[in-house]
C-alpha cells in the first residue's frame, strides 16, 4: 500500500511497552510494518505559540499536498506520449516515495533546528508558496502553447466547410495579380459533381469556360476551383447558393500561408521541447539513494534489511525545460511536505504530552488496504490509557459523552497523521 500512519506515543516506560506490544501484535498479524521515525529536538518556545503552529501546520499541510498532487498531475500532462514513466520521474531526493518516507532524515542544512519553529515553518511556508507561484506561470504558458497548437491541429482535421486550406491548395490552383480576375473555390456534395460540371459556366456571366479543377475531397463533397470576373463575384456566390454549392471565403495569400505552417511548426517544435523522453528510471527490484548511506530501525521485523545504495546506476537523457523543472521542484515540494508531517507530529505531541519533550514516533505502513480497520482497532486498544474517555467511546460507539463526537474517525487516543501517497497516482 502506498499509505503511511505516522504516530506518536509518550516515551515513558509503560508507552514504550505499549509500543513494544502493537508492533508485536501487527507483527504477528501482519497488518503493518513499522519503523521509528526521527525527529529532531526542536526549541518548544511558549505554549500560545505551539497552538498557534498547530494551527498553522495544519494548513501547510493541506497547502503543500495540493501543490505536490497539482505538480504530479502536470508531469502527467507534460508526459502525454510517456505516461507509462510517470511514476520514474515523480522522486524525492532522487529516489522512489514510499523509500524516502520509510527512511526519512531530518535536512539539518536547510531547515536548522536551533532556530525558532516559527522560523522554521516560516522558510517551508515561503518556499512552497514559491514553487507553487512558479508552477501556476510554467503551467499556464505550456497550457496556452498547447491550446494554440490543439486550435490549429483541429483546423486542419475539419471538413472542407471549417478546416484550413494552407496545407491543401497551392499557388498554382490560382489566377493572382489580376486586375480582373479572381479564383474561387466552391464545395460541391459529391451526388452533384456532374451537375456542377454541366452548370458552374452558366451560373453567371463572365465565368472562364473550364476554369475549374477538383482540388480535394472527403467523404461529403469536393473542393473545386472556379474563375471568374471580379465584377460578378456577388451574382455567382447567390447562384451557387441556390444550387447547393457553397462559395468557400478564402483569398490567397502566400505570406499568410506560409505565416500559418511557420505557426503550426514553431508550435510542434516549443511544445516538443517542454519534454523530450525520459529514460531516468530505478533500477527495479533495489533503492537508490544520494550520495550517502541511509539508516533505518526496523520495529517489529528486525529481520528486514535497512536498504542503502549510491545513485550510479541512474541514467537520465535530454529533458525538456518544463519537465525538468517539475522533476527538482516536485522532489523540493515532496521534502518538505514530510518536514512538515514531522513538525506536526512534535508540536502535537508536547501539546498532548507535555513538557518535558519525551516521546516516541512511529511509521506505520499497513499491509493491505483491508486490514487498516483492523489496524485502527489494535491501535485503540493498545493505546487507550492516553485518553480513557476517547478510547471508551471509540471502542464502544453506544457511550453517549457530552461535546465529544462518537463517529469521528480522525480522532484518536495518541498523535496520528496520515501521509497518502496513493493521492500521486
Amino acid at each position: 500500500m502506498s499509505e503511511f500512519w505516522l504516530i506518536s506515543a509518550p516515551g515513558d516506560k509503560e508507552n514504550l511497552q505499549a509500543l513494544e506490544r502493537m508492533n508485536t501484535v501487527t507483527s504477528k498479524s501482519n497488518l503493518s510494518y513499522n519503523t521509528k521515525f526521527a525527529i529532531p529536538d526542536f526549541k518548544v518556545g511558549t505554549l500560545d505559540s505551539l497552538v498557534g503552529l498547530s494551527d498553522e501546520l495544519g494548513k501547510l499541510d493541506t497547502f503543500a499536498e495540493s501543490v505536490i498532487k497539482r505538480m504530479a498531475q502536470s508531469v502527467v500532462q507534460v508526459m502525454e506520449d510517456s505516461k507509462g514513466k510517470v511514476q520514474e520521474n515523480l522522486l524525492a531526493n532522487g529516489v522512489d516515495l514510499t523509500s524516502f518516507v520509510t527512511h526519512f532524515e531530518w535536512d539539518m542544512a536547510k531547515y536548522p533546528v536551533k532556530q525558532p519553529l516559527v522560523s522554521v515553518v516560516d522558510t517551508l511556508a515561503k518556499q512552497l508558496a514559491q514553487i507553487e507561484t512558479d508552477l501556476k506561470s510554467r503551467t499556464a504558458t505550456y497550457n496556452t502553447l498547447k491550446t494554440n497548437l490543439e486550435n490549429l491541429e483541429k483546423k486542419s482535421m475539419g471538413n472542407l466547410f471549417t478546416r484550413t486550406l494552407s496545407n491543401i491548395v497551392s499557388k498554382e490552383d490560382f489566377v493572382l495579380d489580376s486586375e480582373y480576375l479572381i479564383t474561387l473555390l466552391v464545395i460541391v456534395p459529391k451526388p452533384s459533381y456532374t451537375q456542377w460540371q454541366k452548370t458552374y459556366e452558366s451560373l453567371s456571366d463572365m465565368v472562364v469556360p473550364r476554369s475549374t479543377k477538383l482540388i480535394t475531397e472527403d467523404n461529403e463533397g469536393g473542393l473545386f476551383t472556379v474563375t471568374l470576373f471580379r465584377k460578378v463575384i456577388d451574382d455567382f456566390k447567390t447562384k451557387a447558393k441556390e444550387n447547393k454549392f457553397t462559395v468557400r471565403e478564402f483569398y490567397y495569400d502566400e505570406k499568410e500561408i506560409k505565416r500559418e505552417r511557420e505557426e503550426m511548426t514553431r508550435l510542434l517544435s516549443d511544445k516538443k521541447q517542454q519534454y523530450q523522453t525520459s529514460c531516468v528510471a530505478l533500477k527495479k527490484g533495489s533503492s537508490t539513494f544520494p550520495d550517502h548511506k541511509v539508516k533505518v530501525t526496523p520495529l517489529g521485523n528486525p529481520d528486514r534489511a535497512a536498504a542503502g545504495q549510491t545513485d550510479s546506476e541512474r541514467e537520465s537523457e535530454g529533458e525538456g525545460p518544463l519537465l525538468r523543472w517539475l522533476k527538482v521542484n516536485f522532489s523540493e515540494a515532496f521534502i518538505a511536505w514530510i518536514h512538515i508531517k514531522a513538525l506536526r507530529v512534535f508540536v502535537e505531541s508536547v501539546l498532548r504530552y507535555g513538557l518535558p519533550v519525551n516521546f516516541q514516533a512511529v511509521l506505520l505502513q499497513p499491509h493491505k488496504k483491508s486490514s487498516t480497520k483492523r489496524l485502527r482497532e489494535v491501535l485503540n486498544s493498545v493505546f487507550r490509557h492516553l485518553d480513557e474517555v476517547a478510547a471508551a467511546s471509540i471502542l464502544d460507539a453506544s457511550v453517549e459523552i457530552p461535546g465529544l463526537q462518537l463517529n469521528n474517525q480522525d480522532y484518536f487516543p495518541y498523535v496520528y497523521f496520515r501521509i497518502d501517497l496513493s493521492l500521486l497516482d
